[in-house]
């Protein structure tokens, strides 16, 4: 059994509606209540209880509408990696690829989105299942427990213009995309580390190639993005002594990215977490003029703004820490202050939308358990969310 700090803060104090001032939010945090909850991993659901913020235990007749639906539940193996690598040798714990994907169809997940393609081998398959061949093995093992691939966090080629190679792998990332019933492909990176405008044009142009490819393949192609790409875009004012802009017209990164992709070519997932963590962070910018200027980001707003390009989501939740850089610790989903129940009411699109659960922190060196439960303790928490 595994314990872990449950910290929903209070139901009313600590709820926050979205666009809300991070920072005068985070001022007035109380220290939420820690209760520690201990659960096994294996087996059917266990009872979960946890109030506030729309977060509880789910049985399938909640009062109210599901704000995700049974089969839009995901998750992103990332959280699990641990799992999926280890060697089903040396524990009785779920092991490999096609143990790890029955362990969470038990749980009640219908969706994964991979993060690669690699698990220890010792694990059926072997170790490299990045083939064509591997991509048919990992689509009987989904198909035998009920789960469907929704993306992957894969190659995205470093080229520009594209190398014959790029090119090449790329579309035989495609293929295997194809095979395991992706309806979209991605990256876990920004399209540009940079600040200026010039380069995200460069990068708006090699996305607009890329997306251009993989619609012919029958594929969306997207982006991930944490907080530095919510930042704001230096592209204007006096410059500095490489010829760069030194101030902004208040365009955050990604939405000039977002205005200068073909909607038809380009999609993007929202890490709810690092939008939020974006929030905390980018709310002051240094306007053309020399001015401050505060622009609060509102993360649901930008989701809206921007409808059917956000059809894939990183669910993950956090508490406050005001001595934290970020803003906010990580947790398992459901456990924090995220608002997601008014998040995913104000984006609508249920039917549209692909939440996947993650947590980056969930795998522990000394409990081996940990990551699959804290999957568990995801899947309760998302499967609770009621309008």
């Amino acid at each position: 059994m595994t314990a872990y700090n449950d910290a929903p803060g209070t139901e009313d104090g600590l709820r926050r509606s979205l666009g809300v001032n991070r920072r005068r939010f985070l001022s007035t945090c109380t220290a939420a209540a820690a209760t520690a909850i201990a659960a096994p991993v294996l087996g059917a659901a266990p009872a979960f209880a946890h109030q506030g913020h729309g977060h509880g235990h789910d049985h399938g007749h909640g009062h109210g509408q599901a704000l995700v639906p049974a089969d839009k539940r995901g998750i992103i193996l990332y959280t699990v990696r641990d799992a999926t690598g280890r060697d089903p040798l040396s524990t009785g714990l779920p092991s490999g690829f096609r143990e790890v994907f029955k362990q969470l169809a038990r749980f009640g997940y219908r969706q994964v989105e991979f993060a690669g393609f690699g698990q220890h081998a010792n694990a059926p398959g072997g170790s490299n299942l990045e083939t064509v061949q591997g991509a048919k093995l990992l689509r009987s093992w989904l198909d035998d427990y009920g789960l469907r691939a929704q993306g992957n966090h894969g190659f995205i080629p470093s080229s520009w213009p594209l190398s014959q190679s790029d090119l090449d792998e790329f579309k035989r990332q495609l293929e295997m995309a194809n095979i395991l019933g992706m309806e979209h492909m991605g990256t876990g990176g920004d399209p540009t580390g940079s600040a200026y405008r010039a380069d995200w044009d460069v990068a708006a142009d090699k996305w607009n190639a890329l997306g251009q490819i993989a619609r012919r393949a029958g594929i969306k192609l997207y982006t991930h993005n944490h907080d530095a790409a919510y930042g704001f875009l230096l592209d204007g004012g006096p410059l500095d002594d490489q010829g760069r802009p030194t101030r902004s017209s208040g365009v955050r990164k990604l939405e000039y990215f977002l205005k200068v992709t073909d909607p038809k070519a380009v999609w993007l997932e929202m890490d709810i977490f690092w939008a939020h963590v974006a929030q905390y962070k980018f709310h002051t910018y240094t306007a053309l003029d020399g001015s401050q200027r505060e622009n609060v980001f509102d993360p649901a707003a930008l989701v809206r703004r921007n409808n059917k390009r956000y059809p894939l989501f990183h669910a993950k939740d956090g508490v406050a820490n005001t001595t934290s850089g970020d803003g906010y610790d990580m947790v398992p989903f459901g456990t924090g202050i995220i608002d997601y129940r008014t998040f995913f009411s104000r984006v609508g699109e249920a039917r549209y939308r692909n939440p996947m659960v993650e947590q980056d922190n969930a795998p522990s060196p000394t409990d081996l358990a940990q990551s699959l439960n804290h999957a568990r303790i995801g899947y309760e928490g998302i499967a609770a969310l009621r309008k």
